[in-house]
């Protein structure tokens, strides 16, 4: 037998389902702050990813080379095939520019809970708007988003510039080395990070603004930063718009890209592998031959947040049975189309079963409701319509029926 290959699933039906009604939340929240959605092809050159994220990326990719000799990988995240899209396509466009995805996306690492070599991933970007209030909007629509979906999260907001303050005695090597501990949230590595560059005067300081509980314990630490004023501008458009965060000037965010505000979001139920958001502010076009651009955006991880609410299965959706005998198919068919008209699934038997085989068949399958038409129904123009999570019944005609299953009130 051919397996599923590893780090895959099937989805069927009922998680399909599940998936897709999440989909749709998610899609009409992003839908509401102005965003539009874009689609970038599953495969782009390896160069894309290399110039955003380094070298290292190229092991964790599926990269090959096409019968064109071109060195090609499937996509392992959309921001950077956005930004490119953006490039090539719209960067006459007016500002700022709203873009939503959801797609598929592939990496080459070891599958576990929530983690698989193929998943999706939904995202907004904000091209060209350089401001506090653009900032926010990011962190206020993927709060939207994620709690359309019902998963139960934190989201923590932070800003690198404090930290990079702290760090600017140290070269780019010393400096990505500290980030790096910070980003695995590990105290341990990061005293035996600072202890390697003997720097371990930091280690207080970087512990201090993991710590911070407000804008002003931060800025005891940091003095009067440059950056100080967008901070403040910043949160406050937060608060404004009530939006629940928790403050974190540790969110170091293991891309070298961002460039100030950043922000994450962990769902409460998934373990030690729980962060279903990561997001920030970023500069990305220059790199893709654009002109140089301000952006901010966020990236949701739709198959964590699928695994933490796995267990609100979706309502299952009004369906219907069409039950009948072969003497009359004619109504049969006529009953199902009208059904189908108003955007109720109807099927049909298809193996010539009794009428008491097609209806216990029904039942397991899960349908809503059963349309029974034998000949004296089809004689007299009606049908008998059976509820069959009630287990009433009524015969009624067919304009009727349709009405009673559309309305639910049968």
């Amino acid at each position: 037998m051919i397996q599923k290959p590893r780090g895959t699933r099937d989805f069927l039906p009922d998680e399909m389902a599940q998936r897709r009604e999440l989909e749709q939340k998610m899609r009409k929240t992003a839908a509401s702050f102005g965003f539009g959605e874009v689609m970038t092809p599953m495969f782009e050159e390896q160069e894309l990813f290399v110039l955003k994220s380094g070298e290292g990326i190229l092991g964790e990719m599926y990269a090959f080379q096409d019968k064109g000799d071109r060195k090609i990988a499937l996509r392992p995240e959309l921001t950077a095939p956005t930004i490119r899209a953006y490039v090539n396509e719209a960067q006459m466009a007016p500002k700022p520019i709203r873009w939503f995805y959801f797609e598929e996306c592939f990496r080459y690492e070891r599958p576990q809970k929530g983690r698989y070599r193929q998943f999706w991933q939904f995202g907004c970007e904000i091209i060209g708007a350089d401001s506090a209030a653009a900032d926010a909007e990011a962190v206020a629509a993927a709060y939207a988003i994620l709690k359309s979906t019902g998963v139960r999260f934190v989201i923590k907001v932070g800003h690198l510039a404090p930290m990079k303050h702290l760090l600017s005695a140290l070269d780019a090597a010393g400096q990505k080395k500290v980030m790096g501990a910070l980003d695995k949230r590990d105290p341990g590595l990061l005293s035996a990070a600072l202890a390697e560059l003997n720097r371990t005067d930091l280690f207080d300081p970087l512990m201090g603004l993991i710590n911070a509980q407000t804008l002003e314990d931060v800025f005891k630490i940091t003095g009067d930063i440059p950056e100080r004023a967008r901070i403040e501008e910043t949160f406050a458009c937060i608060e404004a718009q009530k939006i629940p965060i928790i403050l974190n000037f540790g969110i170091a965010r293991g891309l070298d890209y961002y460039t100030g505000m950043v922000f994450e979001g962990f769902a409460d139920n998934l373990g030690a592998e729980n962060q279903i958001l990561g997001g920030g502010v970023y500069r990305l076009a220059h790199l893709f031959g654009g002109k140089d651009t301000p952006c901010c955006g966020f990236g949701i991880g739709f198959d964590r947040v699928a695994v933490s609410i796995g267990e609100f299965a979706p309502k299952r959706a009004k369906s219907v049975a069409v039950i009948a005998t072969k003497e009359v198919r004619d109504a049969a068919y006529e009953a199902a189309a009208a059904f189908r008209a108003e955007g109720i699934p109807a099927v049909m038997d298809l193996l010539d079963r009794s009428f008491s085989a097609q209806l216990s068949s029904a039942i397991k399958s899960g349908v809503s409701y059963a349309v029974l038409i034998g000949q004296k129904e089809a004689a007299a123009g009606t049908v008998t319509l059976k509820n069959l999570e009630a287990s009433e019944q009524r015969e009624m005609t067919l304009s009727d029926a349709v009405h009673e299953v559309v309305n639910g009130t049968c």
